[in-house]
């Protein structure tokens, strides 16, 4: 598998690469290795694609930032950012990816003790810090597309900003698209009459701009609004391609499903061209993509064919790709957005703000004049936000909550946030961790459960899950369930777009228990030396995912260490046989264990085939992936819920029974019986 990766970063890096010379950061080298000696923080505002994340290692490399031992950290707001990188900066050293370059991401770890430049998931380095508070392995952190402002990277800037007061010697580097620059580099200084590390607040940081090299972008509006932009998007790439000039085309979408949709339109309308058109190659991008797939993106396309590449906005920032000329912009994008009061966190498509939209725009200019086309008017361009809304003012921040409580800050709501996050999100999320018995009625974590559960890599409803399952004698079963969950839904996969075939495939595993179970089947199966032996071939034959099914078994592999390093043993007799129909006491106890994690994801089904949750009336539905899409349940338990085309769909579901939810959850459940 090492060798098959190897081969597709390399493969990857021959398109992506362009002599580091040619870079409008090569210009800046020497300023930038000066700033970032003399001051504590560093801010580089450039637009992606000046060759900031790839070049700045390297120089700090060779300029000698690791030459004590240490390491240089990058931060990622996105795991295919950090693969995708590392694998290019790797291929300009010279180096096997894994030695003096590596990456890190939440489950794969290709470092070894070699690695000097580390790329990684800021979530993935605020995990690292519960192990080294202060970061002491690393000279240098580099938070990459900090303007993204996601949940992980602003937690990191705010526990970064106590670290450098500890220490001195540490070197930050932030580094942004847009020009939040000031607001950053006011957030780390000290006071005006405070001294840190020698340092007033005049000399504790700078900003460096880097003029990137881009060229100029026509922009085109409509006349009019319309009101359905996947048609528009559609019509507009067609046209382009029978009569614009050579050039890569880049729609901006707000999710797989819609791209999914764009390229099948696209896909009916090319066979329309007839034989002798210019052949038009649609791709799709988006962060659940697997690797190879995502790799064609980044391969130049063949003689006279143009690629139509179909992508989130991902492509906004995360990601460089040479040769786009044109862009339709949507002018949406899909944001995670957290109800509190219904606990529903929705996926709800917004329209971008300005300074998305100067991104998306600025993708087509990168080798030559190109054009952007959004497809909304020049008056509703006016009136979008200005930025993005941060992340942190619209999640669930119960996960977060309990991994800043584990680093020893009891006090969330003085904690240093660079945007605070509104009150009620965090009371739901203390009232949530609480319900799990994580903390305890003075809010303080609890001890060993609530620090274990921070401690598993896996979000809290699942982590208390995984740590109950002894007590109920399936410890083996939850920690198979808990590796197909970290999936998220990319076990079955239609190898020839034929979706029937996989739903064929998951009822031969299917039990009338539920999803969790069934996954439970899967993965027994495929690890079965008479049945599945782990082979790719196996996998195809009952449309599953094989590169996912090898995750599932490392990822299971690494919860396993993780318990037994907290001295909780796997019972080795457990689980040697799928759990079967029949077998309803082994099924029961993981039902039972389930419910324990899950209860406040609680739901019944109604006569019409709609759940409802416990004490609410937002309608719901069973997600066309699960089991009960056609099947009768009165109780479930749901691991996760989203909103689609203003549908509410619950997914990955288990059968539970109502007494059990009072029986695990009486606090929870007590204000409701009323």
């Amino acid at each position: 598998m090492a060798e098959e990766e190897e081969g597709l970063g390399s493969a990857l890096i021959a398109e992506l690469y362009r002599p580091p010379a040619l870079l409008p950061i090569a210009q800046l080298k020497d300023a930038l290795l000066y700033a970032i000696e003399t001051f504590p923080v560093t801010v580089i505002v450039g637009e992606t694609g000046s060759g900031k994340t790839t070049q700045i290692p390297q120089f700090l490399y060779k300029a000698g930032w690791t030459n004590d031992g240490s390491q240089i950290a990058v931060t990622q707001p996105r795991r295919i950012a950090a693969t995708s990188v590392s694998a290019r900066v790797a291929e300009e050293l010279g180096c096997q990816l894994g030695q003096e370059v590596g990456y890190s991401i939440r489950f794969e770890d290709v470092t070894s003790d070699k690695t000097k430049i580390k790329f990684l998931t800021d979530g993935l380095l605020l995990r690292e810090m519960l192990v080294d508070p202060l970061l002491k392995r690393y000279s240098v952190i580099m938070v990459d597309e900090a303007h993204e402002r996601s949940l992980s990277s602003d937690i990191l800037l705010s526990l970064l900003k106590k670290v450098l007061r500890a220490r001195s010697d540490l070197r930050v580097v932030i580094s942004s698209a847009t020009l939040d620059a000031e607001k950053f580099l006011e957030f780390f200084a000290p006071d005006e009459d405070q001294n840190v590390g020698g340092k007033f607040k005049a000399d504790y940081g700078t900003i460096v701009s880097i003029e990137g090299r881009t060229h100029s972008v026509d922009i085109f509006y409509l006349p009019s609004p319309i009101n359905n932009y996947v048609e528009k998007a559609v019509d507009t790439a067609m046209s382009i391609h029978t009569s614009e000039a050579d050039g890569d085309i880049l729609i901006f979408a707000t999710g797989r499903e819609e791209i999914d949709d764009i390229i099948d339109m696209i896909a009916d309308r090319i066979v329309d061209l007839g034989p002798d058109a210019k052949r038009l190659q649609p791709l799709p991008l988006y962060a659940g993509l697997p690797t190879e797939q995502q790799m064609y993106v980044f391969q130049k396309a063949d003689e006279g064919t143009r690629k139509l590449i179909v992508s989130t906005n991902i492509a906004e920032a995360s990601v460089t790709i040479d040769g786009i000329i044109y862009v339709i912009d949507t002018g949406y994008v899909k944001l995670r957005a957290y109800d509190p009061a219904l606990g529903i966190e929705r996926l709800n498509v917004v329209p971008v703000s300005k300074a998305s939209a100067t991104q998306r725009a600025g993708r087509a200019g990168r080798t030559r004049p190109g054009k952007c086309y959004r497809l909304y008017t020049e008056s509703a361009f006016d009136r979008l936000e200005d930025a993005t809304f941060p992340e942190i003012q619209r999640s669930n921040l119960a996960p977060v909550v309990l991994q800043l409580m584990n680093l020893g800050i009891q006090n969330i709501v003085r904690f240093d946030f660079l945007d605070s996050p509104p009150s009620k999100l965090v009371v739901r999320a203390l009232d949530l961790l609480f319900s799990l018995g994580a903390v305890d009625a003075y809010g303080r974590l609890t001890k060993p459960l609530g620090t274990r559960m921070a401690e598993l890599p896996l979000e809290p409803m699942l982590a208390r899950a995984v740590l109950n399952a002894q007590s109920f004698n399936c410890l083996s079963e939850m920690l198979t369930i808990a590796a197909m969950m970290t999936l998220q839904g990319n076990a079955f996969v239609a190898h020839d777009g034929n979706q029937k075939l996989v739903d064929r495939a998951r009822r031969k595993f299917a039990v009338k228990e539920g999803d969790h179970i069934t996954l439970y089947n899967v993965y027994q199966s495929f690890t079965n030396s008479a049945v599945g032996k782990q082979s790719s071939q196996w996998c195809r034959d009952n449309n599953l995912n094989y590169k996912a099914m090898l995750k599932a078994v490392s990822v299971r592999k690494q919860l396993r260490n993780y318990l037994d390093r907290m001295g909780i043993q796997e019972n080795t007799l457990a689980g040697s046989d799928a759990i079967r129909v029949g077998g309803m006491e082994m099924a029961e106890r993981v039902q039972r264990c389930l419910t324990t994690g899950f209860f406040a994801q609680a739901a019944r089904m109604k006569t019409d085939g709609s759940f409802v949750p416990v004490g609410g009336d937002t309608v719901m539905w069973a997600h066309p992936s699960s089991l009960f899409f056609h099947r009768k349940v009165d109780w479930v338990i749901y691991h996760e819920i989203q909103e689609t085309k203003g549908k509410i769909y619950i997914r990955d579901l288990t059968s539970v029974e109502m007494d059990w939810l009072t029986e695990y959850a009486p606090e929870y459940y007590k204000v409701k019986q009323r």
